[in-house]
């Protein structure tokens, strides 16, 4: 057996603890995917409401997008990922998990009973900062179900999270359809909803065993330093932009998740104004479609990603999401809009989700980064895709309202093209790899924990 394949099959924790293969699905894995979906309707709040906040407080186009960018959107979740990245390697997956909620049940309390503008605003940064603080952790959990995966179904497992994540969105666009007559007081609603649903959260995070992976890397890093008489550094993020294979990883992978999340940001919080730009100008409708759409992500995430990530060419799997999200926009950019046209785009970019760029990020982020870089790679990714959503954030009502959807269309186009290009040319061929095989190709050596 050639060396690296012996070190590889030496090393293997499921040669080390067999019961890992076959051992029942645990409590905590449950428990992880109950996260991923309380985090699935995050996203969604404001775009059920931003329009009603406008009205009741006066805001410009100018201010709407402030709003949108200083949210768990964008810049607000951009800050808490380089805060809960770097805190998560450091002091464990379960520390973040534990504290952050707090600060998201305190800033949907201030959405809640908002006077004024300030209460909103202030609110809305409290949730961001601190939907960021948990996502790289979220994420890396993703990877615990990964390594706990049985051979040959990775995908399979990390889709699980992909698919709650995707159910969340799903349920508070149905949730606002049916509050559409209450106006504001529904918002207001929505927001309660989720503070009960965060404190649910919280409450059963507080069962969540820590990562045993983190664990064991603790536990080594201690009797490495009680041998040594020394302490033994704590990876960061000078470590992980240290090495080129983090260097080329973190690049390739902000080509394919910032540019098309960039895309989805602004879909995510502003695509209710889509399609009241578009002529559909009944609330009840936009978030109609809005279901439709995260309904088929769910039914494409499984059918998609789930049952054919780990058996088909991934590079032809990503290929053809792109392509079927690429379609939808442009039907939006060159073709008559109708509301079958709309139906048409929302079944195109639902169906592209499930087996896009996101649920790929999940997926080779995990393999690409070996376990110590690992949350502090989730942190700078988010950071950067956040920041760039931030960014188109502030100017997209503006240029919604003055240049129309052809227009926005058109660089919302140009992006997707993009992420097309960069993740069928860079995937990496890690289908059937163990972890720590992958980890031997990229890094020659087993990284010092």
């Amino acid at each position: 057996m050639p060396e690296h394949l012996r070190r590889t099959h030496d090393h293997d924790p499921r040669r080390r603890r067999p019961e890992a293969r076959h051992r029942p699905r645990l409590e905590g894995d449950d428990r992880r995917r109950h996260v991923q979906l309380h985090r699935g309707r995050i996203d969604s709040r404001l775009a059920t409401s931003l329009s009603l906040w406008q009205e009741h407080f006066g805001f410009t186009d100018w201010t709407v997008g402030l709003v949108a960018a200083i949210s768990a959107n964008a810049f607000g979740a951009a800050v808490g990922a380089m805060i809960g990245g770097p805190l998560g390697d450091r002091y464990g997956r379960k520390f973040i998990y534990t504290y952050d909620l707090i600060l998201y049940m305190l800033g949907t309390l201030l959405v809640v009973f908002a006077a004024a503008p300030w209460m909103l605003l202030v609110g809305v940064v409290l949730t961001g900062i601190a939907v960021g603080a948990g996502v790289p952790v979220a994420w890396t959990y993703i990877t615990y179900i990964a390594e706990q995966a049985p051979e040959g179904q990775r995908a399979r497992h990390v889709g699980t999270a992909q698919l709650a994540w995707s159910l969340g969105p799903a349920v508070v666009f149905a949730i606002a359809t049916a509050l559409v007559p209450l106006g504001l007081l529904g918002s207001r609603i929505i927001f309660a909803h989720l503070f009960v649903i965060a404190f649910i959260t919280w409450w059963v995070r507080r069962g969540l065993a820590e990562s045993t992976i983190w664990s064991d890397h603790k536990k080594a890093r201690d009797e490495a330093a009680r041998a040594g008489g020394a302490a033994v550094r704590h990876r960061g993020f000078l470590e992980l932009l240290s090495h080129p294979k983090n260097i080329t990883a973190l690049l390739f992978l902000i080509g394919v998740y910032s540019l098309w999340n960039t895309v989805a940001g602004q879909m995510g919080i502003f695509m209710p104004r889509v399609y009241q730009t578009a002529g559909v100008t009944d609330p009840a409708q936009q978030n109609l479609l809005q279901v439709l759409l995260w309904t088929m992500t769910v039914v494409v995430t499984y059918v998609g990603f789930m049952m054919l990530g780990d058996r088909m060419d991934r590079r032809v799997l990503y290929a053809i999401g792109a392509v079927l999200g690429i379609a939808a926009w442009v039907l939006l950019v060159f073709a008559h809009v109708t509301m079958p046209l709309l139906i048409l785009f929302a079944v195109l970019w639902g169906a592209s989700a499930g087996i896009g760029a996101q649920a790929f990020y999940a997926l080779w982020t995990a393999e690409m980064f070996a376990t110590p870089y690992r949350a502090s790679a989730q942190g700078v990714l988010f950071f950067v895709a956040r920041i760039a959503v931030g960014i188109l954030s502030y100017f997209f009502p503006t240029m919604l309202a003055e240049r129309g959807v052809p227009f926005v269309g058109l660089i919302m186009f140009g992006f997707l093209v993009a992420a097309l290009l960069i993740g069928v040319i860079g995937a990496p061929n890690t289908r059937g790899k163990s972890l720590e095989q992958i980890e031997l190709e990229r890094y020659v050596q087993r990284v010092a924990r």
